[in-house]
């Protein structure tokens, strides 16, 4: 007997996960479920892109769709009462039943965007799931400044600056076509050179520079989007000629000296004094006396023209 009962217990072991299959079954259908195919799109500057937004289970035929945009704690609608709004009106459109494209993507397009589905007729009758759309931009030529020259053993700094790339940019330098390392001393080749580069701030530090370290350089600005170089600029390093210098200083002391001592001369000489002090000899007197006084040019002096008035 207990061999016969066997069977018929196993059938209804079987006959009881069938209905709780059905049952389990049943409840997924009677509730909206959403999918996306990529959840972080990443796409470069004017390109296109598909947002995506799929209903898995539903049993409502005409669900409400909507899409949002949330961007620095904001929230603006993109798709509601069935077209697009916002600033993607005339560059977007609802692929399919709930997904969304857009064209030409632009840097202000890099937001989440929130899919919401509400489906009346299911027991769950909302769903929602959130995209994270990254746009990547092209860097633009950087800005680099270079010293024109620099003396053997002075310390030189080269900059390079860019602000329109997205993800931010990375920086390497090149001198006469050749990539720098980012510390001399890694590398045998430039033994002779002491520098150090900063890949993330563009910044090429020489802490004393070398004839060798002449030359033409230039910086590129590179991310995932693409890369742009500035033009090339000329370093030169030259001697400090210390001997030239001080013998410049020598002949520019002597060149005062002469002068003090030629001031002092003339001084001595009386060529500073002033005329007034012979102009105040020769007065005319303040009232007549009868006499009247000329002066000659052959004699220098006065003599009477007239003796006496009567």
């Amino acid at each position: 007997m207990a061999l016969r009962r066997l069977p018929t217990v196993r059938l209804c072991a079987r006959l009881s996960d069938f209905f709780l299959l059905l049952l389990f079954r049943g409840c997924l259908i009677g509730a909206v479920n959403l999918k996306s195919s990529n959840r972080t799109p990443v796409v470069q500057e004017f390109e296109s892109v598909e947002l995506s937004c799929i209903i898995t289970d539903s049993q409502t035929n005409d669900p409400r769709i909507e899409w949002k945009k949330i961007q620095d704690d904001r929230t603006a609608y993109v798709f509601f009462d069935n077209r697009i709004q916002g600033d993607l009106a005339g560059r977007a459109e609802l692929l399919g039943k709930t997904s969304l494209r857009i064209w030409n993507v632009t840097r202000t397009d890099s937001a989440l965007y929130r899919c919401e589905v509400v489906a009346r007729n299911d027991r769950k009758e909302i769903d929602e799931i959130v995209i994270e759309l990254t746009v990547q931009v092209k860097p633009v030529p950087p800005v680099c400044r270079v010293p024109k020259a620099v003396p053997v053993g002075k310390t030189a700094t080269l900059q390079c600056q860019e602000s329109e790339g997205f993800p931010r940019p990375h920086y390497s330098w090149y001198r006469n076509d050749v990539p720098l390392p980012t510390d001399s001393r890694a590398n045998p080749r430039f033994r002779n050179s002491s520098f150090l580069l900063n890949s993330e701030t563009g910044t090429l530090v020489f802490s004393a520079v070398h004839k060798e370290d002449s030359g033409q350089y230039y910086c590129i600005a590179s991310n995932d989007a693409g890369s742009a170089r500035c033009e090339e600029q000329m370093m030169e390093v030259y001697d400090l000629n210390i001997g030239g210098i001080i013998g410049g200083i020598l002949v520019v002391l002597a060149v005062l000296a002469l002068i003090t001592v030629g001031i002092c001369c003339a001084y001595r000489r009386g060529y500073f004094i002033n005329n007034k002090q012979n102009g105040e000899s020769y007065k005319s007197p303040g009232k007549s006396d009868g006499v009247n006084y000329v002066r000659t040019e052959e004699e220098g002096d006065f003599r009477h023209k007239s003796s006496f008035v009567i």
